[in-house]
């Protein structure tokens, strides 16, 4: 009986391994969008966290400084956004878990 409960278990684990594998091949493509001062600031963030593309309004332009602050702010906000999806996608796979990946 304890040999059949492990060899279903084992299974489990298998099917979950390899759901996780396809989760997190499907979260790499994923792409979210931050931005910042309404709009003028837009950065694209892959599932990887790589930044995949950037849109500045000229008017930003003249304050290099406000500017590195909106871009950041942007990223933050595109890196928040990944991360709640990975981490609802993998909660599926889990089943709830809080599992360190």
């Amino acid at each position: 009986m304890f040999k059949g409960g492990m060899v279903e278990m084992m299974k489990k684990a298998k099917q979950m391994q390899e759901d996780m594998k396809s989760v997190q091949e499907e979260i790499k493509l994923i792409s979210c969008r931050g931005e910042s001062a309404s709009g003028a600031v837009k950065i694209d963030l892959n599932g990887d966290y790589k930044v995949t593309n950037i849109e500045l309004d000229n008017s930003l332009l003249s304050d290099k400084e406000m500017l590195g602050d909106l871009i950041m702010i942007a990223i933050n906000d595109a890196s928040s956004q990944v991360s709640t999806i990975s981490k609802e996608k993998m909660k599926n796979v889990t089943g709830g878990l809080n599992l360190p990946f």
